[in-house]
């Protein structure tokens, strides 16, 4: 009986990274588009909700209260910055060049921002906002950014750990 390969368990790792990966990316669109889907008045009670909750929060830190606007300002920030992330894990499990392709995540994250602004323009009571694009491509690269520096880390901590070379990380 021939004894298994250290190479088939990292196969079988990076497909389940993969599949792990690639699942959280394509949620994550789904996640945006299906904001973008939601009627005005729907969007802005979860909005006022979601407002009020923070600010009870920021008050018992003895924070001034935020806005509903600046409160969906940072959703929209912060649910590009998620898909920014996903993005650039799932370029790192199918490409050990991701440093060169990082143009990739961008450039999705761009496609996906202007997307989901033309989404809401066929939206009642919503509309597009070139504004919007901006904060939410700032996102997207808040996300790789972070994404890049745990795939730093970790890649450091392995080496550290006697597991792999340093090599170029291009």
């Amino acid at each position: 009986m021939a004894e298994p390969k250290s190479g088939g368990v990292k196969s079988a790792l990076l497909i389940l990274f993969r599949i792990i990966f690639t699942f959280f990316a394509l949620y994550s669109v789904y996640f945006i588009f299906s904001n973008s889907l939601e009627l005005a008045a729907a969007s802005s009670a979860r909005s006022g909700q979601i407002t009020a909750l923070l600010n009870k929060f920021l008050a018992a830190l003895d924070i001034p209260p935020l806005r509903e606007a600046v409160v969906r300002k940072l959703a929209h920030f912060a649910e590009f910055a998620m898909s920014g992330f996903w993005f650039t894990l799932c370029l790192r499990v199918y490409t050990r060049h991701y440093i060169r392709h990082i143009s990739w995540p961008l450039f999705l994250g761009l496609l996906i921002a202007n997307t989901d602004e033309l989404i809401q323009s066929f939206v009642p009571g919503r509309g597009p906002s070139v504004r919007d694009v901006w904060i939410d491509f700032g996102g997207v690269c808040a996300g790789v950014f972070v994404a890049l520096m745990l795939l730093v880390l970790l890649s450091s901590f392995w080496y550290l750990l006697g597991f792999g070379s340093h090599k170029r990380m291009s």
